[in-house]
């Protein structure tokens, strides 16, 4: 796309430069904005495009990426942008909404300041300084993190998280073990094997809890809408043969049920599933391995989009109410959310896969920017991402997660483990009447008050107290990044770029001791 924006030059802010991000920078560059993208990692393309570090030296690092070329063409463009400001190993640790309670009664005046976008504070550089950002318009595209299910002895060393494996994997090539099982719903698992396989890991199995009628029944549902969407049932099936390829049986309704081990992981126990993820009794197996890698799909990270005031909706109108983790961010079709100023793209959403994301990203940055709604371009990328929505509907009719699960878990079972809550202290509280409330019942557990605050255990909390803390409230985090008191303390630098003098132009600034 090319153009000036109708509204003059603005100011968008993208946070995270993944699929979504990354495209949402480059469509906002292109209508003509100032863009600043900011990133926790050090390079951009997020989990989809993660890559080995330059200090190995890969002659040929495509050759483990889908679409590694056009990946690497935005990357250049963007990055070497003169109007993009590129903020590596930088993190949005909290939102400041402009119709904060001293300022409520002017958020209800159309075009005052309170229907701007939220300040963005930043913490960036080693040792970290603090900014605060002023944008025109907020892109929000933070991702999603693996979902994983707890089961008894999932907090042994040697369980991993899917995306763990993976990360470690494609952005470092270490093989997380040698005889290694994958488990858990949903098409990542194969890229996962895969990714293991390239590793050096003699991948044993893939397991799939979902039933064989659950998965023909979603993927083959509108079958006609298929021929849309072969690119990604491309990428899959090319996952699919290199599985055949090297002979990995993909077991169909099945799932680990319990790891056991002196120390570490040693054996898993399988088991068939019902259509419910209920265990089919006298089906159990024991396998020996030094590794297992769980994901049950993803859980969009919300702590920003919630702190802004956006309007969350469930996973689709059949999905259960109350259901923490698949909920997702209620965007327009320009990727407008509920709050002025502010876009959402990729998997805080919905989950549909790096393409989709891709197109939700353009369409947002390009919007925020000022871009105009009517161009050719916008058509054919509101078309992708409407196949791709598509695409994302047909995932979750596929592989839905049993609600009884929680049949796995003994009352010793680990659930947060930050803070070692188990089971029967979840469920103690889940029929207190004096523990009713989210947060009482948080006191009293502890479940979700250790380091990850509540990010891996608070929907599974959530879920398993069976509408004691349903919606948003698991993803309420006011200081979505951790901040040390000295850092809170110390006034906020000039933003780079600013008028006011600023050591570090467009990237990090290193802070002076003191």
């Amino acid at each position: 796309m090319t153009g000036e924006p109708v509204t003059g030059r603005r100011h968008v802010v993208v946070v995270g430069a993944g699929p979504a991000g990354l495209a949402a920078a480059d469509a906002a560059l292109a209508a003509g904005a100032q863009v600043t993208l900011i990133d926790t990692a050090e390079r951009p393309g997020g989990q989809y495009h993660r890559m080995l570090p330059e200090a190995y030296g890969a002659t040929d690092p495509g050759v483990l990426q889908h679409g590694y070329r056009s990946f690497d063409r935005r990357v250049r463009r963007v990055l070497g942008h003169p109007r993009c400001s590129w903020w590596a190993e930088s993190s949005v640790w909290a939102l400041e909404r402009r119709d904060a309670p001293d300022t409520a009664d002017v958020a209800h005046v159309p075009g005052s300041a309170g229907d701007g976008p939220p300040l963005v504070h930043v913490l960036s550089g080693t040792p970290r300084r603090r900014h605060v950002l002023e944008p025109d318009a907020l892109v929000l595209a933070a991702g999603a993190h693996d979902r994983v299910l707890p089961f008894p002895g999932w907090d042994l060393p040697g369980v991993y998280t899917a995306g763990a494996a993976q990360a470690l994997a494609k952005g470092e090539r270490v093989a997380v073990g040698d005889r290694v099982a994958v488990a858990g719903t949903g098409p990542f698992l194969l890229p996962v094997a895969t990714s293991l396989l390239e590793a050096g890991s003699r991948v044993l199995e893939v397991l799939e809890a979902g039933r064989p009628g659950a998965l023909a029944g979603g993927w083959l549902r509108r079958p006609w809408e298929l021929g849309s969407q072969l690119g990604k049932s491309g990428e899959l099936l090319s996952y699919a043969a290199e599985l055949g390829r090297h002979r990995v049986p993909y077991r169909l309704g099945r799932a680990v049920v319990e790891a056991r081990g002196d120390g570490r992981v040693e054996e898993i126990v399988t088991a068939r599933v019902r259509a419910d993820w209920s265990v089919v009794p006298g089906s159990e197996r024991v396998v020996a391995v030094d590794a297992v890698c769980v994901g049950h799909g993803f859980t969009p990270r919300l702590e920003l989009p919630v702190a802004a005031g956006c309007a969350l909706r469930p996973l689709s109108a059949e999905s259960p109410a109350g259901s923490p983790s698949e909920v997702f961010v209620e965007v327009d079709g320009d990727q407008r959310t509920s709050r002025p100023g502010v876009y959402a793209a990729g998997e805080i959403t919905g989950i549909a896969g790096a393409p989709a994301s891709r197109a939700e990203g353009a369409v947002a940055g390009w919007i925020a920017a000022g871009g105009a709604p009517e161009s050719r371009a916008l058509a054919t990328l509101r078309a992708n991402r409407d196949r791709g929505r598509a695409f994302a509907a047909r995932l979750a009719a596929a592989h839905p997660i049993g609600r009884n699960w929680p049949g796995w878990l003994r009352p010793d079972t680990v659930i947060c483990r930050c803070e070692e809550t188990t089971y029967a202290a979840v469920c103690r509280s889940a029929v207190d009447p004096t523990r009713t409330e989210p947060g009482v019942a948080k006191l009293a557990t502890r479940a979700g008050l250790g380091p990850c605050q509540a990010r891996i255990c608070g929907p599974t909390v959530a879920e398993l107290r069976r509408g004691g803390d349903t919606g948003a409230g698991p993803h309420h985090r006011p200081v979505a990044e951790p901040i040390r008191l000295g850092e809170l303390a110390r006034p906020p630098e000039p933003p780079p770029g600013s008028s006011e003098p600023s050591a570090h132009p467009d990237s990090p600034v290193e802070e002076s001791t003191s």
